[in-house]
């Protein structure tokens, strides 16, 4: 494609933005009806696309270095990831790594700019060596590079680079395999050994199945505290672990919302707090099998009131917040309502909000603290169910992402009026 405009003289806010409006205009475009065509096409685009993800590395690595999230009401790089791009958490981990990795991984970056390397061998690339030093990552980088020159595929590069990982171990040292080599890959295994001050150190090995239920657990309350945590990942990971200990868990509970009516032989289902539906006749079953705990509420659903002389609320009170909050109250924040805290909506502190369940939520504890340092930066709204949705905003004087405002093509110099194709 020819372009009027100089693209070597475009800033890199432009680039984006012509390359905002491109992708608009091609996803309204019918595919071609040849499939050879198609094909051909399908691979130019997909260069394309993995030198735009090197170019998104560029922008998500400054992100990561400046901590800009934060001033924005999210925890972490990978929160922003997810919350403001929609990324699952599998995806947005493996970009981090990739804009952490690139500038260790000279001719990867440099293949990958231009079009010769793509993602799925650089992320994966950037993955297998994270936990390598320097001088072991030059060297293993022209290793995974050879190998892809060879056409191996992505997924047996990751298992060289498992098999270069435990080689290293080897050497500095370690002459036993390692013990997941030892025991294999189908069971999870942790061993525990008692240190003399009474203290203990764990080792050990999950499965896929575990680890996604490990991390489900305790990544949500891993995040750091505020800006002033100093804790590394490890150790507020231990602190979530401890978190979750310190809970019990000991009893199995699940909440059914039904009405009396269900109860007494109607014939209205009840719900699981995710709005999974749950026939009547098995909610009496569920009835008559476990303790049933009723919440009375008023005629206009608000139940529980404490006034200002209580400031801690009453399990009572985080039973029904439990029932109507599944996550934080905060859009976009994931952790589950079970293991986040009680939150006065207008704040204890201000003397404004009682311990009335009509001024309660539910609020991980990053989110929290973050509400209660930028007041300004938080948009309070409440449903007709009830519920209240905080919104982070922006710090002031910035304006809205683009993606939240329809493009205006006649003031945009990248519109198709200024590009000949």
């Amino acid at each position: 494609m020819n372009s009027i405009a100089d693209l070597s003289a475009a800033s890199t806010a432009q680039l984006v933005e012509a390359a905002a409006v491109i992708a608009t205009h091609l996803a309204q475009r019918a595919a071609p009806d040849s499939g050879s065509v198609c094909m051909e096409l399908a691979e130019e685009l997909a260069t394309a696309i993995d030198q735009a993800e090197y170019a998104l590395a560029g922008l998500i690595a400054v992100v990561d270095r400046s901590g800009e999230p934060k001033h924005w009401g999210l925890s972490s790089t990978q929160a922003w990831l997810r919350c403001r791009m929609g990324m699952r958490e599998g995806r947005a981990k493996e970009r981090i790594t990739l804009a952490r990795q690139l500038p260790r991984l000279h001719r990867v970056n440099a293949q990958m700019a231009t079009g010769d390397l793509s993602y799925g061998y650089a992320a994966t690339v950037a993955d297998a060596v994270h936990r390598l030093s320097d001088e072991d990552c030059a060297r293993a980088e022209d290793i995974f590079l050879a190998a892809a020159g060879e056409g191996l595929s992505a997924g047996k590069v990751a298992r060289l680079g498992a098999k270069i990982h435990d080689l290293v171990v080897e050497r500095n040292g370690d002459d036993k395999p390692p013990e997941d080599v030892r025991r294999g890959y189908q069971r999870s295994w942790l061993a525990v050994s008692r240190s003399l001050d009474g203290g203990c150190y764990v080792k050990g090995w999950l499965n896929p199945e575990d680890t996604a239920l490990l991390d489900g657990t305790l990544a949500p309350l891993a995040k750091p505290a505020g800006s002033d945590d100093r804790r590394d990942l490890a150790e507020r990971t231990a602190a979530a672990l401890s978190t979750v200990l310190s809970g019990g868990h000991k009893d199995t509970r699940i909440t059914v919302i039904a009405d009396l009516d269900t109860l007494t032989g109607g014939d209205t289902p009840g719900r699981l707090r995710d709005g999974t539906p749950i026939p009547a006749a098995q909610v009496r079953r569920i009835a008559l099998n476990a303790g049933v705990s009723p919440l009375i509420l008023g005629p206009d659903h608000v139940p529980l009131y404490l006034g200002h002389a209580v400031r801690i609320a009453s399990s009572g009170q985080r039973r029904v917040l439990e029932t109507l909050y599944d996550t934080c109250a905060v859009q976009g924040c994931e952790v589950p309502g079970l293991l986040c805290e009680v939150d006065h909506v207008d704040g204890w502190a201000l003397g404004n909000s009682p311990t009335d369940i009509d001024k309660l939520a539910l609020c991980c504890g990053w989110h929290n603290r973050w509400k209660h340092t930028h007041p300004d930066q938080i948009q309070i709204t409440k449903t007709d169910e009830g519920r209240y949705r905080y919104r982070a905003l922006p710090p002031d004087g910035i304006a809205r992402s683009r993606r939240d405002r329809p493009i205006d093509q006649a003031a945009n110099p990248w519109h198709d009026d200024h590009l000949a194709a």
